[in-house]
C-alpha cells in the first residue's frame, strides 16, 4: 500500500466525512421531498359502501363520498396541499359517448362539494377525461373506425372542466393528450368567470405499461378496446414532450406534469429545467404497484422505498408529486 495512503496524506478532501454522522447527512442533503410537496391521488365512487379496496393496488380503496370528505380532512391534518380525484362509476352510467362526465349531478361534482365542506383549506384537482366514463374505455369519442375524434372530444372536455369549476374545483387537470383541449378549456373557464381555477395539463403523458392498476381501479381495463397510442406519446421520444409542453404553456396552462414518473425521470428534469413552469410528476398506480408487492415478499422496505423515489422526482426537478402513497409518505416525512 502506498506510503501517502497509510499516513492519511491522500487524499486531502474526503467526500465520505459528511456521510459519517446521520446528522451531517441530514446537514448537507440536497433533495428533500416534505408533505408541502403531495397531492393525494384518491379513487371514488358512486355507490353506498364506505369502501372498496383495488385489488391490484394493495392500501388503495376506492371511497365514497363520506369517505372521500373525510380523506380531505386527514390531508389537512397532515399537510397534504391537495388531492387528485378519479372517479369509477357504476357501468350503467357509461355509454360511448361518456355523457355521464358532463352531469352537474353526478359523482364528481357531489365529491368536491363534499370535500370542500369538509376541508375547505385543501386543494381539489379533477382528471378531465371521458375514460371512466365511456363504455369502451377510451379518453375521447371514436369514429366508426375505432379513431379517437380530436376536436369532437375537445368539446366534451370543456364541458367537463366547465362543470367541476362550479362544482368548486380548484384544478381541472386534462390527461386526454387531444391537441388543443387546454386552450379550449381556458377559455370556457374564463367566459364562465372562473378566471382562478387553475390548469393543469398533463403535458407530457406517455403510453405505458405502468397504468394497468389504475384501469383495474376506475373500471376500463375490462372494456378498453385497443390501446392509446394514438394520442399518448409514443415512450421512445424526448423532444416531444418538449413541444407538447411549450403549446400547452402558451395555451394557457398554470402547471405542467410528467406521466408516469421513475421511467421518465429524464423528461422531468428536461421539462422543469426548460421551461422554468411548476413541474408535477404522477408516481403512477403501476410503480405503487411494484413497490407494494416488492414490499409484501419483504424484498425492499416500503417506507424506505416510498422516501427514496420521492427524492429522486424532487432531485430531477419536479415542484411535487402525485402519489397514492401521499398519507403514509406525510406521516414519514412530517
Amino acid at each position: 500500500m502506498p506510503k501517502s495512503l497509510v499516513t492519511g496524506a491522500f487524499p486531502s478532501s474526503r467526500m465520505r466525512r459528511v456521510r459519517q454522522h446521520d446528522w451531517s447527512r441530514r446537514l448537507v442533503r440536497e433533495s428533500k421531498p416534505s408533505p408541502d410537496d403531495l397531492v393525494w391521488g384518491l379513487i371514488v365512487h358512486d355507490g353506498k359502501e364506505k369502501r372498496i379496496p383495488v385489488k391490484t393496488m394493495p392500501g388503495v380503496d376506492r371511497l365514497n363520498i363520506d369517505e372521500a370528505a373525510k380523506a380531505a380532512v386527514r390531508a389537512r391534518e397532515l399537510g397534504i396541499p391537495a388531492i387528485a380525484v378519479f372517479p369509477h362509476i357504476d357501468g350503467s352510467k357509461k355509454n360511448d359517448a361518456g355523457s355521464e362526465a358532463g352531469n352537474p349531478e353526478g359523482l364528481v361534482p357531489a365529491v368536491i362539494q363534499a370535500m370542500k365542506a369538509a376541508a375547505p383549506e385543501v386543494g381539489i384537482a379533477c382528471d378531465v377525461a371521458l375514460d371512466p366514463f365511456t363504455s369502451h374505455g377510451h379518453d375521447g369519442l371514436l369514429d366508426e373506425a375505432g379513431y379517437v375524434l380530436n376536436d369532437e372530444t375537445v368539446a366534451a372536455l370543456t364541458e367537463q372542466a366547465l362543470v367541476q369549476a362550479r362544482a368548486g374545483a380548484d384544478i381541472v387537470a386534462p390527461s386526454d393528450m387531444m391537441d388543443g383541449r387546454i386552450g379550449a378549456i381556458r377559455d370556457m373557464l374564463d367566459e364562465d368567470g372562473h378566471h382562478n381555477v387553475m390548469i393543469l395539463s398533463y403535458a407530457a403523458k406517455y403510453a405505458s405499461a405502468f397504468y394497468g392498476p389504475y384501469r383495474d381501479a376506475v373500471g376500463t381495463a375490462a372494456v378498453l378496446k385497443g390501446d392509446k397510442k394514438t394520442y399518448q406519446m409514443d415512450f421512445g421520444n424526448t423532444e416531444e414532450a418538449l413541444r407538447e409542453t411549450a403549446m400547452d404553456i402558451e395555451e394557457g396552462a398554470d402547471m405542467v406534469m410528467v406521466k408516469p414518473g421513475l421511467p421518465y425521470l429524464d423528461i422531468v428534469q428536461r421539462v422543469s429545467s426548460e421551461f422554468g413552469v411548476p413541474t408535477l410528476v404522477f408516481q403512477i398506480s403501476g410503480e405503487y404497484a411494484q413497490i407494494k408487492a416488492a414490499a409484501a415478499q419483504g424484498w425492499l422496505d416500503e417506507d424506505k422505498a416510498i422516501v427514496e423515489t420521492l427524492s429522486a422526482f424532487k432531485r430531477a426537478g419536479a415542484s411535487g408529486v402525485i402519489t397514492y402513497f401521499a398519507e403514509r409518505a406525510a406521516q414519514l416525512l412530517g
